[in-house]
């Protein structure tokens, strides 16, 4: 009976992309993936370090995992991804029942460390950038979650020197894959039924900065991938403002693919915070280049990540962040609480911390910014025809089927009574309701369904 996994992520996009190929590297070494942790004989935690809520609740995981491995002495546990890069010896010293550590550069070692581990006794193995090619990973092998739609990664790493993030830290400098290969693997992914991709790395907007003398590649590729036969939908995340170039914003609109949805975090509304972060731009510049991607792109989707409770931020500061997320009317925002990251600029200004009541009081009030524009934005929906990517039964309701539009949208719908709607179908939906964070609808017709596959295990989430 061949040995079971099962992995839990944190974090990003780039978290959960590394997450399906540790599960094909796991299959294609005799593995079988299992959705019962309690049963698991390998346990691997893929881990996050950009909030300090995430370093908590990866080692109260790992803390409860204590019990398991006491009535089961065989079960191994691995730790890998940004906070393994991070924390290194720091995991077996607060949890010494933890295996193997690896990093963010050796993601492919881990079925071989397991191995080690099993005969061995515990490893911890965290290489830095250079010493294994990370960015020539590939998404053909990975076990993905859903069949129709696959992360690519295009880069790895971020050049930029944000005073709050730690990226470049555990994931080093960008390094980006070759054009050719990347067009490749997306029509490999179409011949296997994959309709929707999402190219990944820290800062899209500079991807082939490093390959080349010109522009950054980035419009070129989108493009390219675009024309990909079989390609109905391509997405992208993240961008950096002040990268969002001309070329990406005419690509988005003149390739039909591309889906109408733009991600632009903002993190402040204030120029005075926004050069103490030292993200590069200012807030009118943002809101131009915002006002240039809606100018060309029809029914442009908006979202954003703000930082509320910047070192220094005063209520003056607060406010012109308001002033912003209102002008910018986003369709949704990702709004977090500052989380001082050590070895982090923003880390050391501990004088200037901005108090945790005033801090809550803001996010409720950026709250109630955001969630005004974005159901004012879906009630302009109610009454369209929606193209809706079919996801799969709602979370809170099995009779109730989910999907996102092109702009990103969630949408709820009843399936046909008559029509099977798996995921990876196609469906017109009208749209009756709007709330801010998702709209109700009802299915007008389906547009495809996809060839029947098989759905592997799903990589559980905490």
């Amino acid at each position: 009976m061949a040995r079971t996994f099962h992995i839990r992520t944190f974090g990003c996009q780039m978290n959960e992309h590394d997450s399906e190929r540790l599960a094909g590297l796991l299959v294609a070494d005799g593995l079988e993936p299992t959705d019962d942790v309690a049963a698991a004989d390998v346990v691997v935690f893929n881990t996050c370090c950009i909030r300090e809520n995430a370093d908590n609740k990866f080692y109260g995981e790992l803390g409860r995992l204590k019990a398991v491995t006491d009535l089961r002495p065989g079960v191994q546990i691995a730790v890998g991804g940004c906070l393994a890069q991070k924390d290194r010896d720091l995991v077996r010293r607060r949890a010494g029942h933890v295996d193997v550590v690896f990093g963010t550069h050796n993601l492919e070692r881990a079925p071989a460390l397991l191995r080690q581990a099993a005969t061995a006794g515990p490893v911890v193995e965290i290489l830095e950038q250079g010493a294994s090619d990370e960015a020539a990973g590939s998404a053909l092998t990975a076990v993905r979650e859903a069949e129709h739609s696959a992360w690519v990664t295009i880069q790895v790493g971020c050049d930029n020197s944000c005073a709050f993030c730690i990226v470049p830290q555990v994931r080093g400098k960008e390094v980006s894959r070759p054009l050719d290969d990347l067009v490749g693997e997306v029509e490999v992914l179409a011949g296997r039924g994959v309709s929707e991709v999402t190219l990944l790395g820290q800062n899209v907007n500079s991807y082939g900065r490093d390959l080349t003398r010109r522009h950054p590649l980035f419009a070129e590729l989108l493009r390219a991938v675009g024309g990909v036969a079989g390609i109905r939908r391509v997405r992208f995340t993240s961008p950096h403002p002040k990268d969002l170039r001309p070329e990406t914003i005419a690509a988005m609109a003149e390739t039909p693919a591309v889906c109408e949805h733009l991600h632009l975090p903002l993190q402040s509304g204030s120029d005075r915070v926004l050069a103490a972060m030292r993200r590069g731009y200012r807030a009118e510049r943002y809101l131009e280049r915002l006002a240039a991607a809606r100018r060309a792109v029809d029914d442009l989707a908006v979202t954003t990540d703000i930082i509320v409770g910047f070192p220094g931020e005063t209520e003056d500061d607060f406010a012109a962040t308001l002033e912003v997320a209102a002008e910018a009317a986003y369709d949704s925002a990702y709004t977090f609480v500052f989380s001082p990251r050590p070895g982090t600029r923003a880390a050391a200004m501990v004088d200037d911390f901005v108090p945790d009541v005033v801090v809550a009081e803001r996010f409720e009030r950026l709250r109630v910014v955001v969630e005004r524009s974005a159901l004012a934005r879906h009630q302009a929906r109610v009454g369209r025809l929606e193209e809706v990517l079919v996801e799969g039964p709602s979370k809170r309701d099995p009779d109730v089927c989910s999907g996102r539009t092109r702009q990103h949208k969630l949408v709820h719908f009843a399936p046909s009574p008559d029509e099977e709607l798996p995921p990876g179908s196609y469906a017109a939906v009208r749209v009756t309701k709007a709330a801010p964070h998702h709209l109700l609808g009802e299915l007008d017709h389906v547009l495809s369904t996809p060839a029947r596959r098989r759905i592997p295990v799903a990589l559980r989430r905490p």
